[in-house]
């Protein structure tokens, strides 16, 4: 630990020539993930979490974070709940930790930015420890959009609306796509074929069990639509992947969203589903204490703004201002987990930023696998880890777009090499 340390003050003493050796040093401050896990995903309205509740699953996940971490309950001081759509989401997750058996002496919260939820949760965990107001917190994104959202009833205030950007962040998700579409001319046929490639990774890895090490069980309860009837079944793949799934097939869906383009479907588009991921971090020094093991390195995140009409291209900005503040390029990436909104938004962000598909995305993304809102974020940590480790590679780039016109990016770095 002493070595640890003198290293830390010498390298700050003399800045490492690139800022990949300098994200990739270990020091005893570091922000680390010491576990990283998620439940399947299931398809909305018809899978099987269709009939479970948001507090259920909260705290399924959150008791097995403790089961497997095997850490003693005590030393959590926080938990961070992302979530979208449960404006009761603050209640759910403190009463959800407390039955999963955290003490009362770990706070709760919870926070919304859309579908960077889960990841904005870990940034704040993560600045948390970094600042020394807690030693060890845990991070977890939820969503059960099954249960429907709360959408906007009624437009905003007049004095608002009068601000054009104002009134662009009441455009309908699918809308603000095909505005995507219509803009930087982004073609249906290019949309369908890259929906095709989502759909063909994520089978490919499905089938050689690649997701395996990422997904924790989850009992819970289905009911017959029909009968009523209830039954207990037990969740371990996920639902989203259509295998066998084509270009040719998905150019055949209609379009979803007719009054305001037709570029946009049910099948290049991202599904609607519900599911949880959570990540357990703490400082590196607390992490060798409690010999826990460290999978990865926080090194940062950051949020950007853009007209809400065409927030899907806010990773397009979100990536270069991250990358810049660590002095990185995407050549020093080896890992991009970008979340397929839609294929729309997708197709830009990898033409924009010049990224190499080979490394996005490696076992399909949100249009595949599906989008549970709030969950997102930390289910992109928990796939591009395992993707790492498969390949035994170490930097991970997460990125998502954000509704009403924001784009947010995540840098990790693997530590099992």
């Amino acid at each position: 630990m002493a070595t640890e340390r003198l290293n830390s003050i010498l390298n700050h003493l003399t800045p490492s020539k690139s800022g990949l050796a300098t994200i990739t040093q270990k020091n005893p401050d570091d922000v680390v993930i010491t576990l990283a896990l998620r439940t399947p995903l299931a398809k909305g309205f018809k899978g099987g979490l269709k009939d479970t509740q948001l507090d259920y699953l909260v705290y399924s996940l959150l008791k097995k974070v403790r089961e497997k971490s095997n850490i003693d309950p005590q030393m959590v001081e926080d938990i961070c709940l992302g979530n979208v759509n449960d404006g009761k989401a603050a209640y759910v997750v403190r009463a959800a930790s407390l039955a999963a058996g955290f003490p009362n002496t770990a706070a709760a919260s919870s926070v919304n930015r859309f579908c960077s939820s889960g990841l904005k949760a870990t940034q704040d965990i993560a600045n948390q420890i970094s600042l020394g107001n807690i030693e060890c917190g845990i991070a977890i994104g939820a969503e059960i959009m099954s249960a429907g959202g709360d959408r906007l009833a009624n437009p905003f205030h007049e004095d608002i609306l009068k601000s054009q950007d104002a009134a662009d962040c009441m455009q309908p998700m699918g809308q603000t796509s095909e505005n995507v579409g219509k803009d930087f001319n982004i073609s249906r046929e290019a949309q369908d074929r890259f929906a095709a490639e989502s759909y063909q990774r994520a089978e490919r890895a499905q089938k050689a069990g690649w997701f395996d090490d990422e997904i924790a069980p989850i009992t819970t309860t289905v009911k017959d639509p029909k009968s009523g009837e209830e039954k207990r079944v037990t969740l371990t793949k996920d639902e989203g992947p259509r295998w066998g799934t084509t270009f040719e097939s998905l150019s055949k869906i209609r379009p979803a969203f007719p009054s305001y383009g037709d570029r946009s479907t049910g099948g290049n588009s991202s599904q609607v589903t519900d599911g949880a991921a959570a990540l357990l971090l703490m400082k590196r020094s607390t992490a060798l204490r409690l010999h826990q093991p460290i999978l990865a390195k926080y090194v940062g995140a950051t949020v950007t703004g853009l007209a809400p009409r065409i927030m899907g291209i806010g990773p397009s900005l979100a990536i270069p201002k991250l990358l810049g503040k660590h002095n990185l390029t995407l050549a020093d990436i080896d890992i991009i987990e970008l979340n397929e909104a839609f294929a729309s938004m997708a197709v830009y962000c990898v033409k924009e930023l010049g990224i190499d598909a080979r490394k996005m995305n490696v076992r399909g993304g949100a249009i595949a696998l599906g989008h549970p809102l709030g969950a997102t974020g930390t289910r992109q940590v928990v796939t591009g880890l395992s993707e790492c480790r498969r390949q035994g590679k170490k930097v991970l780039l997460t990125s998502m777009c954000v509704g009403t016109g924001q784009g947010m990016a995540g840098l990790f770095v693997n530590e099992v090499l």
